[in-house]
């Protein structure tokens, strides 16, 4: 049988999918984890479930409620398991009573009980099972219980029990418009509601006798029949809920204590700040570099035994470069940050599976709808800092197409996993005191950036962003070590499949193009060979942003365009390495080809490196998500321009710091003089635009209102 996994977002579906199938689909304490159907077998049958995007009515708001949708309505699956989440049932039965109207084989799926009576509350699910005219079947997906049984009822016949949701008026007209649509029409009592809803995705079904029908039903009520029918829903819930949960009292929730400080009005701000520091803090400084060296020894004995041994054997020159010089070298370069990674990846799903992610939106919405963006767009930051991929496809959970389209163009401007090593590199060896606080400042300034660009994009572009955010806070849960270690385990697997895969064949090319001039000749000087002579053609491009012209930096970032982590891997071949580059000691040393770079030029480099175009597979994500190409010619442009000319910035300035020319007083008061000038034009923006408050005194005396 075909079957659809239908709820609320953040109800549960992904997680009781997982355990339906024993796949290991991604789940998170916040809502909108799902973007797209995936489907899978149950297990122990022939039966294929689809995991839905969450939704909370069956008509569609945003892009990905209408995947659901489609699903639901178009592919007419045998069965339909509604998870309830029954923390929050008011708000989950109402998807409930539409399901209810569709002409298929329903079973609600009562999940999170045992936490509801945690908080004093208790469902008779026997007497709710009644109400509703379908199985409900209690189970507790994070616990895995009740599994077997709700996998028992999919097989097991029922006969569906008529319920009235509606008063006799519109019941009867149901009745009516389902005679005028034919006996072949399924669904008929679903399209007959929305027809009287006036839902234009039903225009198709609508006749004279139909529309008037629906017309002799509107004086009957004061409202609009949308809200009539809505609130009439809302009303068979409530009678539901009387009937079916008891309610004890109970002092407040750990959830309701923790909010009161991770919420606070003064101490939320900076607990987010603290928290993301933290993150990057520990996976680049202290505790990941620990663990990288080990790494960098190992690649390097592995290095030296290869080299070893394929020349004990009589392997020629070329091919024993190509394995040590080439492969182990490029390929190690970027395994040996997979330790910090780990800690990275760790630290992101924390966040997802306690449900913080959802109050960090919250509490960046106020911020966010002054530059165009919603809170939502959060979410798609945030999950981008493990990968840009799911992050650019998560911006489906966005309504507002502006916002939508800002957000999936923002988004790689967020840190990911594959830039984690260039960070790594440049402040081991750069900031070799303080990696920890270097490379948490790109987080932060990828914030910063990001407003700065919507700033930009809203003024030009998307003059008319505006929307309403809406969001459910989740309760806060101790995080399941079974599936936070699936979940770093599946990120760190898919890190080393890429480091196996493209940055395997990049590094090879660059190999090949490090060691061969263009008339084939083998073992040239590196100057002379085809990378060096392609670089130094436009090499002019990076001398604003590094100081001085590069072939190898430049061919460098150029790779990044493949996947960021080349980058370190190509200037690892490059420098004809085969050991250790963790702390860059090689790559950086005297007399190499990237001994130039200073604290200042290796912070502009690293900036345009994390904040120009993405990678291959990014650019493909933002392609599907854009839908026109244009658009991505567009984003990918504005995202390298402006990535060149604020590294540009960095470079200029940190230079002159370098230099002497700026000191600590100078930056102050050129700061305070930039602060000063910047309140003026904010407060005589804001007497400009203001309105009119009212006050009497214009009209007293005759003169004209000036806004003043």
């Amino acid at each position: 049988m075909k079957i659809g996994l239908v709820g609320n977002q953040n109800s549960g579906k992904t997680t009781l999918f997982n355990c339906l199938t024993g796949m290991n689909a991604k789940v998170g304490n916040w809502p909108g984890v799902t973007i797209e159907k995936k489907s899978g077998i149950v297990k122990g049958t022939n039966h294929e479930i689809t995991d839905l995007p969450g939704i909370y009515s069956i008509s569609p708001y945003s892009v990905e409620e209408e995947v659901s949708r489609k699903f639901i309505l178009e592919e007419k699956p045998d069965v339909i398991i509604n998870i309830v989440d029954a923390t929050s049932i008011e708000r989950s039965l109402y998807l409930t009573t539409q399901l209810l109207e569709l002409d298929c084989k329903i079973i609600v799926a009562l999940n999170m009980a045992d936490i509801l009576e945690k908080k004093g509350l208790k469902i008779d699910d026997q007497k709710l099972s009644e109400r509703l005219g379908v199985p409900v079947v209690r189970i507790s997906a994070l616990k895995e219980t009740g599994i077997n049984n709700l996998i028992t009822a999919i097989d097991k016949p029922y006969e569906r029990r008529p319920i009235k949701v509606f008063d006799d008026n519109i019941e009867k007209a149901a009745q009516d418009i389902g005679n005028e649509l034919g006996k072949d029409i399924i669904d008929k009592k679903f399209i007959s509601i929305n027809l009287m809803q006036e839902d234009s995705k039903f225009d198709e079904y609508k006749t004279d006798s139909i529309t008037k029908i629906v017309e002799e039903l509107k004086p009957k009520y004061d409202t609009d029949m949308e809200e009539e029918i809505a609130t009439q829903r809302y009303n068979f819930i409530e009678k539901i809920r009387k009937e079916c949960v008891v309610k004890k009292i109970i002092p407040a929730s750990i959830s309701d204590k923790l909010d009161k400080i991770f919420l606070n009005k003064w101490l939320a701000f900076p607990i987010f700040v603290v928290i993301m520091f933290l993150v990057y803090y520990l996976s680049v400084g202290v505790v990941g570099s620990y663990t990288v060296d080990a790494i960098g020894s190992l690649m390097d004995s592995l290095g030296e035994a290869v080299r070893g041994g394929l020349e004990s054997i009589g392997t020629a020159e070329p091919l024993v470069s190509l394995v040590v010089d080439g492969i182990i070298a490029g390929v190690g370069a970027v395994l040996g940050f997979v330790p910090q990674l780990i800690i990275l990846f760790l630290c992101i799903a924390l966040l997802e599976t306690t449900g913080y992610m959802s109050r960090i939106a919250l509490l960046l919405d106020k911020l966010f709808r002054k530059i165009g963006l919603s809170g939502k767009s959060l979410i798609p930051f945030i999950v981008g800092s493990g990968c840009s991929v799911p992050g650019i496809m998560s911006s489906r959970i966005i309504e507002n197409d502006d916002e939508r389209t800002m957000t999936t163009i923002l988004t790689p401007f967020i840190p990911c996993s594959a830039k984690l090593p260039i960070i790594a590199l440049f402040t081991g060896y750069f900031f070799k005191d303080n990696a920890g606080i270097a490379s948490a400042s790109f987080y932060f300034l990828a914030i910063a950036i990001i407003i700065v660009s919507a700033l930009i994009m809203k003024k030009f572009i998307f003059k008319h962003t505006s929307s309403t955010y809406i969001s459910e806070l989740p309760d806060y849960k101790l995080p399941s070590p079974k599936y936070v270690a699936k979940e770093v385990w599946d990120k760190v697997i898919a890190f080393i499949k890429r480091a196996g895969t493209i940055i395997l064949l990049c590094s090879i090319v660059v190999w090949f193009l490090l060691s061969f001039s263009f008339n084939m000749q083998y073992g040239v000087d590196v100057e002379d060979s085809m990378l060096a002579q392609i670089g130094d053609k436009i090499s002019w491009i990076f001398e604003p942003v590094i100081g001085t012209r590069s072939w190898g930096a430049t061919v460098s970032a150029v790779q990044g365009l493949i996947a960021k982590e080349q980058v370190v891997s190509s200037m690892a071949v490059i420098n004809g390495l085969s050991d250790d580059v963790s702390e860059g000691s090689q790559i950086f040393s005297a007399g190499g080809n990237f001994s130039f770079f200073t604290p200042a030029s290796a912070y502009a480099f690293m900036t345009f490196n994390l904040f120009c175009a993405p990678c291959v597979g990014a650019i493909g994500a933002l392609r599907s998500e854009l839908k026109s190409r244009k658009k991505l010619a567009g984003a990918i442009t504005f995202q390298t321009v402006f990535a060149w000319v604020f590294a540009t910035i960095v470079y200029q300035i940190g230079s002159r710091i370098e230099s002497g020319v700026l000191n600590i007083a100078n930056i102050a008061v050129i700061a305070i003089i930039i602060a000063v000038v910047a309140i003026i034009i904010h407060q005589f923006r804001k007497n400009k635009n203001a309105e009119c408050s009212g006050c009497p005194y214009c009209d007293s005396c005759g003169k004209v209102k000036n806004n003043d």
